[in-house]
């Protein structure tokens, strides 16, 4: 066989890699077969679903029937959707904040290295796990009702007390906001795996300049942690708006006193399955990914004003 012919059959046969692409190919699909159909019929389809359904009337009874905007239209008077958002907004901006301060003032006092520091991360870790949980959230109703375990503690500082603080308008929802900044297990946990990455010399060479402990913090471990605090920051902030449970176990599904725990999510809840306004929940749950989503851009903008990296 001359030069010219086996060059030119090099060129006509695939290299044997590529032959065996094609069954690897297959072979990934096939794993990723029962994901894909689970994402495009229990994802997308919905999603796609809802999409139609927050132009329509709908009530699960009867077919949809097309109303164009007239669902968003309703939002600008509704009352209640206007509390939901007076609510959860507050919620957001104070439970998160405090969140995230009493996991980072943890992480630090678990970054000096405790005896049995295991043993704490674990234990603060535990109500993340729990915070969420129906049986939580029936346990905190009733250490807040009239006769219940705060109540109690406050007598024996000698506080005469019989206020239901879940009844009360005006410190309901403080007592929500309290249960999601108990759960600080999670930022905590983030936090501490930051810390640790910060490198000793730094201190070091810091303290050997003079600088203090409350300096280190400001010059060095806030700096180097803004990566993580922005991570956590951005995960809370979405967890919060889709907070439901608390608000759903403490008020018993009504929103509270004087819809005092009305949350976004609760309203759309009972706009849905309480009064079958399907239609109506639709377009609040649009309405819900569109503050979601910017909120989520306005801190990824933000960012680049206060995030630091090594680079």
């Amino acid at each position: 066989m001359s030069v010219a012919e086996r060059e030119r059959q090099s060129r006509s046969s695939p290299p044997r890699r590529t032959r065996q692409r094609a069954p690897d190919n297959k072979a990934a699909l096939a794993f990723l077969g029962p994901w894909l159909a689970g994402a495009v019929v229990l994802t997308l389809g919905p999603i796609l679903a809802s999409l139609y359904l927050a132009f329509t009337d709908y009530n699960l009874l009867q077919d949809a029937s097309w109303v164009g905007a007239e669902n968003f239209e309703r939002m600008l008077t509704d009352g209640r959707l206007h509390q939901s958002l007076f609510v959860t907004f507050a919620y957001v901006a104070i439970s998160v904040p405090g969140q995230l301060l009493v996991a980072l003032g943890l992480a630090l006092v678990l970054d000096r290295g405790l005896r049995g520091r295991a043993i704490y991360r674990s234990a603060f870790y535990l109500p993340s796990l729990l915070g969420a949980s129906v049986a939580i959230a029936v346990l905190w109703r009733l250490v807040f009702g009239g006769s219940g375990l705060f109540n109690g503690l406050l007598g024996l500082v000698g506080i005469q007390s019989t206020t239901s603080w879940i009844g009360d308008p005006d410190t309901a929802l403080g007592t929500i906001i309290l249960l999601h900044v108990w759960t600080f297990g999670s930022p905590m946990v983030i936090f501490l795996a930051g810390l640790r990455q910060i490198p000793g010399e730094l201190y070091e060479a810091a303290a050997s300049d003079g600088a203090g402990p409350w300096r280190r913090f400001l010059a060095i471990t806030l700096p180097l942690l803004t990566p993580i605090i922005f991570f956590n920051l951005v995960l809370a902030v979405i967890n919060s708006f889709q907070s439901f449970t608390q608000a759903f176990i403490v008020s018993g599904g009504s929103g509270g006193p004087s819809d005092s725990l009305l949350f976004y999510t609760l309203y759309l809840y009972q706009e849905g399955f309480s009064s079958f306004r399907m239609g109506y929940a639709s377009a609040l749950a649009w309405l819900l990914v569109l503050i979601i989503g910017a909120f989520t851009a306005i801190n990824f903008w933000l960012s680049k004003h206060w995030v630091h990296y090594d680079n």
